[in-house]
């Protein structure tokens, strides 16, 4: 057995114990989903011009966690009408990014697609954040309300996610029982967030994901999560609660609640979301699952794994 073999048994075998009971996170989220799925949407959308023209392109806002206007793009084939139902494709950024210009996703079109593009708040997008500043925070966006769940961060994005779901669903156009979530990093994070908060969520691919054994994280990560590393390094006495906070989030214990077929990408040099993190959430998906290692790749999504994206899509979600 090579170095690379040893190295692959080791990561099938990564199976850290959840940090959060079960139980007590399904009736956490089904309280928080039961409340928003009673809260309007708003679904607001205007047509945005584009020097392409086999692209039809929209910019659609919705309300997100707590009223803050989310702002997406709704991107199909010029030639689609509301009465044929094609897939529609949610993609998330990475962390600090945003959704770009409409022609960044193409190859979604060019496959026939739709594309509902999302923002996250009060990063690089155009979206903001209406969430109170009552605390001091590090530099960056997820150590915001990270004493109070009820009104942090970590939580009006993950609704944020949820209700994105809401808003593809309620497109023209949409075929309600073919919507995948993709992203990176963040984006990663985010789709498998919304695989198991959100039923509707037909297919899921998350390339190098964050989100994932999230106390692994803030001891070793050089991600986002350095942010809430130095808000404990400030307040030492939080380290538990905190983590409380982050478990309820942490696609480890999450996991169990993905139903949809799930593909996942690891980079092994990756020290940004490493792969005793992206393993530890995988291995207990129970779900239709695939992986793909890249033993010699950092934080990085390269174009044989896109291709290995839209393969896989198109047989989970399409055939």
């Amino acid at each position: 057995m090579n170095t690379i073999q040893i190295r692959k048994r080791e990561l099938n075998n990564c199976r850290p114990e959840p940090t959060m009971n079960e139980d007590e996170l399904n009736r956490f989220w089904d309280h928080y989903l039961h409340v928003y799925a009673g809260s309007p949407l708003q679904v607001e959308s205007e047509p945005e011009e584009t020097p392409y023209p086999h692209m039809k392109v929209s910019k659609v806002t919705y309300r997100g966690f707590d009223e803050t206007p989310i702002h997406a793009w709704y991107i199909t084939p010029a030639d689609s009408n509301e009465s044929s139902k094609r897939p529609c494709v949610i993609t998330f950024p990475g962390y600090s990014g945003d959704r770009g210009l409409p022609e960044r996703y193409a190859h979604w079109l060019m496959l026939g697609y739709s594309v509902l593009a999302a923002d996250v708040r009060g990063q690089s997008g155009e979206t903001g954040n209406l969430l109170p500043l009552d605390g001091g925070v590090v530099k960056g966006w997820v150590s915001q309300g990270i004493t109070d769940i009820h009104r942090s961060y970590y939580m009006a994005m993950a609704i944020d996610t949820v209700r994105a779901v809401d808003a593809a669903l309620a497109q023209p156009g949409v075929d309600p029982a073919k919507i995948a979530v993709v992203g990176g990093s963040q984006g990663g994070g985010l789709a498998l967030l919304a695989g198991a908060l959100h039923p509707k969520v037909a297919a899921i691919v998350a390339d190098i994901p964050n989100l994932c054994r999230m106390d692994y994280g803030v001891l070793h990560s050089a991600s986002s999560l350095t942010e809430i590393a130095q808000y404990i390094k400030r307040y030492p006495e939080l380290l538990d609660p905190i983590l409380y906070h982050l478990a309820h989030f942490d696609i480890l214990n999450l996991a169990p609640r993905i139903k949809a077929p799930v593909m996942v990408s690891v980079g092994w040099k990756d020290t940004v979301c490493m792969p005793e993190t992206i393993y530890a959430a995988y291995n207990r998906i129970q779900a239709p699952k695939e992986i793909r290692d890249y033993p010699f790749s950092g934080h990085e999504v390269n174009e044989y794994q896109k291709r290995e994206a839209v393969l896989f899509l198109e047989r989970v979600l399409v055939h």
